[in-house]
């Protein structure tokens, strides 16, 4: 595969995968828990530092390891080759597919406000969605990735316009900002102040997927680390103005017993139009993750088969179009498979303390590969080594043992489907000892 992916185009594949429905979701959740503005911009700018801080961790490793495959070959190089397959049957099987079937239902569940669709008709015009995504991603990356550019310009267009039209129309009051402090003890703040934390984080996930497409990026050792860093920053920026709109024209009070906080927001300068409005920007928010997934996770798969680890058959590159096609296809049937089976929902809350897990453990591979490979090439190093990373698997630490202790049983569930991948591995280390 070629090396063709500029900055612009990495930094918009960062940004398109962030945005997607959490901002439109969460912020209820937030106001929910937080009694203050100030706790709540506070909440969304802790969560974007901690997610600044896995993206320059993670830097470090896309820099000197510019390859297919992202977080895969990090921990495959930190670890061994179990944990790297580990990671990449888990994304096969569970993480990535589901959500790329999860977000298709979502985008055809909202065509539904324009007109009534019956529950199969969502399924199948979700699949419609990873159908085309998918086909039009093995035509070529050049093709997928200007369609990945336009979509994201949209999203973020979309956002600002939000942002904009909270300002400039009449319709918001200085007094929703009241309280602006809390009037409750510490002691009793930080419990709350952690369950937004992690409700907050997951509208921040996705600041990784351009190390997935690492060995096709320009001028790795730069465009990797500042893609990272600029894509988070703008979504820091973007999200905390969103939330100063939303509760500059609904309050506190209101956005927590919000079902649509952003339609109800718009619609305080807008009317029934802004309903209109917020539809549309959470259609092309829906549209964009399902194509910045279809188009980022076959590259996983494709490294595990070109390392021997998975189907060999997707290994192969398309000789005309220079793209992973058949890792591409079979993601694609996968995904569509899970929407037409209707699990996607309960695998995803079995499985999303998992992904913290390997954030976790790649972040620790900054500090391991530095002992383990001291001569490793290294374009970039990390800021603030090793606080940043250590701060950021402490971080991943407390969700992982929040889910755990929140909801056992599902953490249990999880983790035994994760599993299932070890007689896998097993079975393609002894077919291909060399792997």
């Amino acid at each position: 595969m070629k090396r063709t992916l500029t900055l612009l185009d990495s930094t918009m594949i960062n940004v398109g995968t962030i945005i997607g429905s959490g901002i439109f979701l969460v912020p209820t959740t937030i106001a929910l828990y937080m009694y203050s503005t100030s706790l709540t911009i506070l909440v969304w700018l802790v969560a974007g530092i901690l997610t600044l801080f896995g993206a320059l961790s993670m830097a470090e490793l896309g820099a000197a390891m510019p390859r297919a495959g992202g977080q895969y070959v990090y921990l495959k190089e930190a670890y061994g080759p179990f944990w790297g397959f580990l990671y990449g049957w888990s994304s096969f099987w569970v993480i990535n597919s589901a959500s790329i079937a999860a977000i298709a239902v979502a985008f055809a569940t909202y065509l539904g406000y324009f007109y009534p669709i019956t529950p199969l008709q969502i399924k199948l015009i979700a699949i419609a969605a990873i159908t085309a995504f998918t086909l039009l991603n093995i035509y070529g990356l050049r093709t997928g990735v200007w369609a990945q550019n336009i979509i994201t310009f949209l999203k973020v267009g979309g956002l600002l316009a939000i942002i904009s039209l909270g300002f400039f129309l009449s319709g918001g009051e200085i007094t929703n900002f009241q309280p602006l402090f809390p009037d409750r003890s510490f002691s009793s703040i930080i419990p709350l102040f952690g369950l937004a934390l992690v409700a907050t984080l997951w509208s921040y996930d996705g600041w990784i997927e351009v190390t997935y497409i690492g060995g096709e990026v320009k001028n790795p050792g730069r465009t990797i680390p500042l893609s990272l860093l600029l894509s988070t920053l703008i979504i820091i920026v973007i999200y905390i103005l969103v939330n100063i709109v939303f509760i500059f024209l609904l309050s506190l009070p209101v956005i927590a017993q919000s079902q649509m906080v952003a339609s109800d927001a718009i619609s305080v300068v807008l009317g029934s139009a802004g309903t209109t409005l917020v539809v549309l920007i959470i259609l092309v928010s829906t549209l964009g993750g399902v194509h910045v997934n279809v188009l980022t996770s076959p590259r996983i798969y494709y490294a595990m088969a070109r390392d021997k680890l998975f189907f060999q058959s997707l290994a192969e590159i398309d000789p005309k179009h220079g793209t992973p096609a058949r890792s591409l296809v079979v993601s694609g049937i996968w995904s569509s498979l899970l929407v037409f089976s209707g699990t996607f929902h309960q695998i995803i809350t079995y499985v999303v303390f998992v992904s913290w897990i390997f954030y976790a453990m790649s972040c620790a591979g900054v500090i391991i590969l530095r002992h383990k490979q001291p001569d490793l090439k290294r374009p970039y190093r990390t800021w603030g080594y090793p606080v940043v990373p250590v701060i950021f698997i402490l971080l991943s630490g407390f969700l992982v043992l929040n889910t755990i202790v929140s909801s056992l049983l599902n953490a249990l569930i999880g983790a035994g489907l994760i599993l299932t991948g070890l007689p896998a591995y097993l079975y393609w280390k002894r077919k291909s000892p060399t792997a």
